[in-house]
């Protein structure tokens, strides 16, 4: 008989991993084993990358779940390879084939219908989607052979390249890097445009690698993570206020930020802000402002509270009870900031 598992002792953290997910791994199971391997009482991510995709996973431990949402809004900018000449079922390479073309496409073709599929465009969702239908998940209704009605969708697409890229002698293939607004559905994309250029298609391979501010290029992988101490895995942690970087910032005095905490509306001299970083008052060692204390919105000189971090949460970061090293309430120099307010 096997001796039970021994539990994992988990603490507060509260931190943005970025995590580059491998490919055949669904979201939620790579981000279990990331919670894992953190320690972490709570974590959560930003949106679904689908199993067959790789790239940029941003997963929230903490303090950060409370702001996940904004990640889910955030524009994102995918690489993708489509092969030309072949529908399948699902639209990607799992799929059953279900017609063959001739493939004939040019360069100046791919300009052409980058041009037609750029600005504002219509999608009708995938049936292989966790979208849902009274209720249920299309992914349900298409594993059980039924097809059911789905309404076009309004995305954005604010840049669309393509290119031819032979993947071997056998077919033909183009690579897609596209920036999309949220609710794009790459695969349905790459349908689109393999009707457009006559001859069909669908996708061989998707990588996100750009989402809400942050790059692939700075993500760690599930391997890498896995072969760390642990304080080498809190050091990939960026704050809280990592996934603030497109809010305006305005710095509360002591009396002031405690009401703030306690959701009561401040006034003061701030012009209307959709997107508001609230902070406390610095609290020295050369920091121009001190723990951040949620987000807000200005309407007409009023500071309305949104999401609030509690005062534990705001303890632990500042003093670095439970996090690990190098979590701070700070925005990091990367992330561009906007207009500070001074404190009232």
């Amino acid at each position: 008989m096997n001796a039970p598992r021994a539990r994992v002792a988990r603490r507060p953290v509260h931190g943005v991993l970025l995590l580059d997910k491998p490919l055949g791994w669904s979201s939620n199971d790579a981000l279990q084993k990331a919670k894992w391997l953190m320690r972490a009482e709570k974590a959560g991510h930003t949106g679904t990358l689908d199993p067959l995709a790789t790239g940029l996973l941003p997963l929230c431990f903490g303090a950060a779940t409370k702001f996940s949402q904004l990640q889910l809004e955030a524009d994102k900018t995918y690489e993708a390879v489509a092969r030309l000449g072949v529908k399948t079922s699902t639209g990607d390479a799992e799929g059953v084939v279900i017609a063959e073309r001739p493939v004939k496409v040019t360069a100046q073709d791919l300009s052409e219908v980058a041009l037609r599929f750029t600005g504002l465009i219509r999608q009708i969702p995938p049936m292989h989607s966790a979208l849902k239908k009274d209720g249920k998940a299309l992914y349900e209704y298409a594993r059980a052979g039924v097809e059911v009605e789905r309404d076009a969708r309004e995305v954005t697409i604010y840049k669309l390249n393509m290119t031819l890229a032979p993947v071997d002698s056998e077919y033909s293939a183009i690579k897609i890097v596209v920036k999309c607004s949220k609710g794009t559905y790459i695969r349905t994309l790459a349908e689109d445009i393999g009707e457009a250029l006559g001859c069909g298609a669908h996708l061989i391979g998707l990588r996100r690698v750009e989402t809400g501010g942050f790059n692939v290029a700075q993500c760690v992988t599930l391997a890498a993570l896995e072969a760390m101490t642990d304080e080498e895995r809190w050091s990939q942690l960026l704050p809280v206020d990592s996934l603030l970087g497109e809010h305006t910032v305005v710095t509360l005095d002591g009396e002031n930020a405690g009401r703030f905490l306690s959701g009561l509306r401040r006034r003061g001299d701030w012009p209307d802000r959709s997107q508001v970083a609230v902070y406390g008052p610095s609290t020295g060692s050369g920091q121009a402002r001190g723990a951040l204390l949620g987000t807000a919105h200005v309407v007409a000189g009023e500071l309305i509270p949104g999401r609030l971090l509690s005062p534990l949460e705001i303890e632990q970061i500042v003093g670095d009870g439970g996090s690990g090293p190098g979590v701070l309430c700070a925005v990091p120099s990367s992330v561009p900031e906007k207009t500070d307010f001074d404190q009232i």
